[in-house]
């Protein structure tokens, strides 16, 4: 029976007809705003699993990731704080208020726990060392590797709401989380909260967590307090999007963006690290943080790879890059670790 529950839920009642009125909701699934397909002509996901099962030594790292032990239950209240737990998942503490986002603590990113598995060191934080009380949970969408079902139960009654995109409150729901605790929002919409604004907007992705694909929609999202302005990626595609919000939205003080797990498969769904770098710029970011690496290996390129090559990038662009390590306290406009602890092997 967890095995089942672990795939969740798709929407149904009232979330369903909510579904049916957005505007990029057609055939039955969400879809992008330019044509996307999630893998390239002439491949398929046997072909694609077959590849992983033989991926390169240097997919994964050879030793223990270095990290950092923070106590995330003592962080400073008068800085804007970020502190990050490998791949997508990171904590943010915005004066009191502690906002966990796409966190995944189970250690693994798939429904079965030898597939995906997180790289020593990336696994050392858990759900019981997560602040007290969280004011939010914000999930982007429903991939494995952002929606863990394991810590979603570990968290939420430590949790005082959930923001989502449209259609994946029925998984929380599902998942025993009230449906009072949970406020989905489509791409354009706002929820405003006394100490934050978030707004939902595009990105160039899919959804599912079994067979079907697009019952539930995938975004990025701007959040906004009286004294910063943060994009907070999620996963996308590189498109013309990310000009579109840098100009209605921007400027950012730090653009949150994925650099990893891309592969020759499935080139629009996920951006190389010069396209990660590329995006920053459109949406006019101060600051790039790039994350979707460092924990689990999902795709075929060295498992460095990613930021590395960011990194360059960035140089050549002139563009500011904070790359610390797991666990490593980010003061947000005041402090970012720039030390290259990835070359560590």
């Amino acid at each position: 029976m967890a095995l089942l529950k672990v795939f969740g839920k798709t929407p149904t009642g009232a979330r369903l007809q909510r579904i049916h009125g957005s505007s990029h909701y057609r055939n039955g699934s969400f879809q992008n705003l330019v044509p996307t397909d999630v893998m390239r002509k002439g491949t398929n996901m046997l072909k694609m699993f077959k590849e992983l099962r033989h991926r390169p030594a240097d997919a994964t790292p050879s030793k223990p990731l270095p990290y950092v032990r923070t106590d995330l239950k003592h962080l400073p209240v008068n800085q804007a704080t970020l502190v990050w737990f490998g791949h997508s998942s990171y904590l943010l503490k915005l004066g009191k208020t502690h906002i966990l986002v796409d966190p995944v603590f189970s250690g693994n990113a798939s429904p079965v726990s030898f597939f995906a598995k997180a790289y020593p060191g990336a696994d050392v934080y858990k759900p019981e060392d997560m602040p007290d009380i969280l004011e939010a949970i914000l999930l982007t969408h429903d991939h494995y590797d952002h929606l863990d079902y394991k810590t979603i139960q570990q968290l939420h009654l430590r949790t005082n709401h959930f923001y989502t995109s449209l259609g994946v409150g029925a998984h929380l729901e599902f998942w025993g989380i009230p449906a009072e605790k949970i406020t989905e929002l489509d791409w354009g919409e706002s929820v405003e909260t006394p100490t934050f604004t978030l707004t939902a907007t595009p990105a160039r992705h899919f959804s599912g967590r079994g067979l079907k694909r697009g019952a539930a929609a995938w975004s990025s999202f701007v959040l906004k307090t009286p004294g910063l302005n943060l994009f907070l990626g999620g996963d996308s595609g590189y498109e013309s999007h990310f000009k579109t919000i840098g100009e209605k939205y921007g400027p950012f003080d730090l653009a949150i963006l994925e650099c990893g797990q891309y592969g020759v498969n499935w080139p629009y769904i996920h951006m190389q690290p010069e396209e990660t770098v590329r995006a920053a710029l459109d949406l006019r970011a101060t600051t790039l943080f790039p994350v979707h690496w460092a924990k689990f290996t999902l795709a075929l390129h060295p498992w460095n790879e990613p930021i590395r090559r960011a990194k360059a990038a960035a140089e050549k662009a002139g563009l500011p890059m904070t790359t610390p390590r797991i666990g490593e306290t980010v003061i947000i406009n005041q402090h970012y670790p720039i030390d290259p602890w990835y070359d560590f092997l």
